[in-house]
C-alpha cells in the first residue's frame, strides 16, 4: 500500500488544511482502531468487561498512532480536538448526575419493592420473565443506564428465577431486554442524548418518535417471554416480604420524564430529579442526610450516595474521552470526510440513504463497541447524507439509537452481554449462561433490529409519519 495522504472533501477545498497522512495510508489511519478493538475483545472475552479495564488498551491505540502519523505533533492536536467536542462534555455531566440519580432510586428500595410487586402477584415461569422485563424497563428508563440495571437487577431477579421455575436463559434474557428498553427510550440516556444532538433534533421529540419502534417491539418481547419463558415453579422462596414502600419513588423518574418530555433542559431535569429524589426519600425515611455525604476521618475519604452514584460515571466518562480520541485521530485522516462524500454520491434517495446510515452505524458499533461513541463518529455522515436525501431529524436519530440499542446486546464480545453473562456464575439452583446465549434470549433487541428493518424497506410512508410530529 503506498504511503500516500488519503483525500477527503474537506482537504481538497481552497485554502483548507491537508489531511494528517499515516505510514501505510488508510491502512495505517485504521490501525490504532484494530489495536482497541483487538483488545477490547480479548479483555471482555477473558472476563473483564468492565471500561476502566479498557483504558490501558486505548493508550495503547492512541501510541501506536502517535508512532504511524507522519506529523505525530497534528496527531496529538486531533486527539485532544477529538476529547473536547461539547457534546463529550454533556454527555460526561449527563452521566455524572444520572448515576446520582439511579443510586438515589436505588438506595430508596426501588428495585425491591418493584421485586416485591412483581412476585406478591404470584407470577410463575413465563410470566416471571415477563416481570423480569418490565422491573428492568422501569429501572432502566428511569436511570438512563443498561449497565446499571444489569448490575442492580441480576442478584435481585436471577436468584428469584431458579424458585419461579423459568428459563435460566429467557431470565438473563429478560433482564437484558429491560435494560435494552430504557438504553434505547430514555431521555436521560447516553445513546438518546446523542442521538438527538448529532441530529439537531429536540430530545422530547426524538423520544415521542422512538415509540414506534420500541412499544412493538417490547410487545413482541412480553409475548415471546410469556410462552418461552418457563414452565411454573413450586413458589418456594418466593420473594413476596420486601417492602411496597418505594414504589412511591417511582414519582421521581415519572417527573424527569414530564420534564423531558416539556423541553427542559437535560441537565436542568438531572437536577429536578436529585433534589425531588432526595427529598422524598428523606421524608419517607429510606436514607438519612448522613447517608448522602459522610466523612471517613478514619480512612480520609468522604463516602455517601452522592459519590457512589458519580463513582458509577468516573469508568465510562474515561473510556469515552479516551476513545473519542481516537476517532478525532481518525477524523484528521480524511478518511470520514472521503467516507461522506462517497456515500453522498451514491445515496441519491431517502431510502437509499436509510440503508447506508443503518450500515455505517452497525458498522461503527462492531468498531468501536461503544453506542454513544459509535454514534458520535457517525453523526455527521448521518446528519449530512441523510438531510441531503430529505431524511428528517427525528427519523435519522431514531436510525441511529435503534441500531446501536441492538448489536451490544445480542452479540457475545460486548459489554453488556458479558456482564450479565458474567453475573450468573455461582448462583445456586441455575445455571451459568454464556454471553452468547445471554444475548440470542434478548428477544426485544431482536424485534428491535427487525423493526427498524422492516421501517426503512417500507419506506417513505413510515419515514413521513414518524416526520410528521416533527414540524
Amino acid at each position: 500500500m503506498p504511503d500516500q495522504p488519503l483525500p477527503s472533501s474537506s482537504a481538497s477545498a481552497p485554502g483548507s488544511i491537508s489531511a494528517l497522512t499515516f505510514r501505510g495510508g488508510w491502512l495505517g489511519a485504521l490501525a490504532p482502531f484494530v489495536v482497541f478493538l483487538s483488545g477490547v475483545s480479548w479483555l471482555g472475552l477473558s472476563g473483564a468487561p468492565d471500561e476502566t479495564g479498557f483504558g490501558p488498551i486505548l493508550i495503547v491505540a492512541l501510541g501506536v498512532g502517535v508512532l504511524l502519523a507522519r506529523d505525530p505533533a497534528r496527531y496529538a492536536e486531533a486527539v485532544i480536538d477529538g476529547m473536547s467536542h461539547r457534546i463529550v462534555m454533556l454527555l460526561i455531566l449527563a452521566w455524572l448526575l444520572a448515576g446520582v440519580l439511579g443510586v438515589v432510586l436505588r438506595d430508596s428500595g426501588l428495585v425491591d419493592a418493584l421485586v416485591w410487586a412483581a412476585s406478591t402477584t404470584g407470577v410463575r415461569g413465563g410470566g416471571f420473565a415477563v416481570a423480569t422485563f418490565l422491573v428492568c424497563a422501569v429501572f432502566s428508563t428511569a436511570t438512563g443506564t443498561s449497565l446499571g440495571t444489569i448490575l442492580v437487577c441480576t442478584p435481585l431477579l436471577y436468584p428469584a428465577a431458579a424458585a419461579l421455575g423459568t428459563d435460566p436463559a429467557f431470565a438473563i434474557g429478560a433482564i437484558l431486554a429491560g435494560a435494552t428498553f430504557g438504553d434505547n427510550v430514555s431521555p436521560i440516556s447516553d445513546t438518546t442524548i446523542a442521538s438527538a444532538t448529532t441530529q439537531d433534533a429536540d430530545l422530547g421529540g426524538v423520544v415521542r418518535s422512538r415509540m414506534r419502534y420500541a412499544l412493538p417491539a417490547a410487545a413482541a418481547a412480553i409475548v415471546a417471554f410469556a410462552l418461552f419463558g418457563g414452565a411454573a415453579g413450586s413458589g418456594e422462596g418466593l420473594m413476596s416480604n420486601g417492602d411496597p414502600t418505594g414504589l412511591v419513588m417511582l414519582i421521581v423518574p415519572a417527573a424527569v420524564l414530564a420534564l423531558l418530555l416539556r423541553r427542559t433542559h437535560l441537565v436542568v431535569g438531572l437536577f429536578a430529579g436529585i433534589g425531588f429524589g432526595v427529598l422524598l426519600g428523606l421524608t419517607l425515611g429510606r436514607f438519612g442526610p448522613s447517608d448522602l455525604l459522610a466523612i471517613d476521618p478514619d480512612n480520609f475519604i468522604a463516602t455517601g450516595i452522592i459519590l457512589d452514584g458519580m463513582r458509577r460515571a468516573f469508568g465510562v466518562s474515561i473510556f469515552t474521552i479516551l476513545l473519542m480520541g481516537l476517532v478525532g485521530g481518525l477524523t484528521a485522516s480524511g478518511l470520514l470526510d472521503r467516507l461522506i462524500t462517497w456515500v453522498e454520491a451514491r445515496a441519491k434517495s431517502a431510502r437509499g440513504a436509510e440503508w447506508w446510515i443503518f450500515g455505517s452505524i452497525s458498522s461503527a458499533t462492531i468498531l468501536t463497541t461503544h453506542s454513544a461513541v459509535a454514534i458520535l463518529t457517525v453523526g455527521p455522515l448521518a446528519r449530512e447524507v441523510g438531510g441531503s436525501a430529505g431524511v428528517g431529524a427525528y427519523r435519522r436519530a431514531n436510525i441511529l439509537d435503534v441500531t446501536v440499542c441492538t448489536y451490544p446486546f445480542l452479540l457475545p464480545f460486548f459489554i453488556p452481554t458479558i456482564l450479565a453473562a458474567s453475573m450468573t456464575a455461582g448462583v445456586d439452583g441455575m445455571p451459568r449462561i454464556s454471553p452468547w446465549d445471554a444475548g440470542l434470549h434478548n428477544v426485544h433487541s431482536w424485534g428491535l433490529l427487525i423493526v427498524l428493518v422492516t421501517s426503512i424497506a417500507i419506506g417513505r410512508r413510515e419515514r413521513e409519519s414518524v416526520e410528521a410530529t416533527e414540524g
